[in-house]
């Protein structure tokens, strides 16, 4: 599945590498077209999430009033879900397409001549094994290939300079030169940015639905919480846990890959503002 996303997505790439003769500038463009492809969805996602955010003063006037019938309380708590047009699960769509593109990216830009240019894999294998009788064995074949025959063969050229960085470079092998770590650093920190503000956008809506509940049912209620807020967990849990593995991909992986998490986080934190914006006028 995900060689076939990557295999689509290096068709896209490659067209616009024709263009604009930049892989950087390709990828840049890509991410673009990518998160207008995507925007529907991710409206959709932010609206679910002030949503669920907005419903739990109601969640938890279910959970205090039957307190003492749970299956009356899981009921009434999904007949809630239903009428607002939600589901708790409704934000697993989000996170596998993320998981998706996180990995069919990481194909694509690993194996640039097979998902991007498309070169015969017979000439691949050809170069594969002069790579590996001077240079031994390699992480990303591929990418050594290109280093070493971009010159003399145009099939397997891809121009990865861009704005001084080697895009074919991987951090986590030359570490000793810290230009490869310009991209990772400010993706780290757009990522960081992005997650404060997805958590202060959602902070208001939870405090404007304040319910007052008695004391001997508070623990009930923060354990009920945990089984009817799955849909929220999982979107706090992905906002750590992507960039986290994300990150760790990116010192293993060409930089092109980190350029594009890089261009989708400056994007997403535009799109953010602006779906919020959206979201608040049509509350209003």
């Amino acid at each position: 599945m995900f060689k076939f996303f990557a295999n689509i997505f290096g068709y896209v790439l490659n067209f616009i590498y024709g263009i604009v003769n930049n892989y950087g500038v390709a990828i840049i463009l890509f991410t673009i077209i990518l998160k207008l492809v995507m925007l529907p969805i991710s409206i959709k996602q932010q609206k679910t999430m002030k949503k669920s955010a907005k419903i739990q003063g109601q969640v938890k006037e279910i959970q205090e009033k039957y307190k003492n019938d749970p299956t009356r309380m899981n009921q009434e708590v999904m007949d809630l879900y239903k009428k607002e047009n939600m589901s708790p699960f409704s934000g697993c769509l989000s996170s596998i397409l993320q998981i998706i593109l996180v990995i069919s990216m990481f194909y694509l830009v690993s194996s640039p001549l097979t998902y991007m240019k498309h070169v015969d894999g017979d000439l691949i294998n050809q170069y594969s094994q002069e790579l590996q009788e001077t240079e031994g064995n390699t992480n990303y074949r591929e990418i050594g290939i290109i280093r070493m025959k971009s010159s003399e063969d145009e099939r397997v050229n891809i121009n990865m300079n861009f704005l001084g960085l080697n895009l074919s470079a991987v951090p986590s092998q030359n570490y000793k030169d810290w230009n490869v770590f310009i991209i990772p650093v400010l993706y780290v920190a757009t990522s960081f940015l992005s997650t404060r503000m997805t958590a202060n956008m959602n902070r208001p809506q939870k405090n404007k639905e304040k319910v007052t509940i008695s004391e001997d049912t508070k623990d009930l209620v923060k354990k009920d919480e945990d089984n009817f807020d799955m849909m929220e967990e999982m979107n706090k849990n992905m906002m750590i846990m992507m960039p986290l593995m994300t990150v760790s991909i990116a010192l293993i992986a060409p930089l092109g890959l980190a350029l594009y998490w890089l261009v989708n986080n400056i994007f997403m934190l535009g799109e953010r503002v602006i779906i919020n914006k959206i979201c608040k006028t049509g509350e209003e």
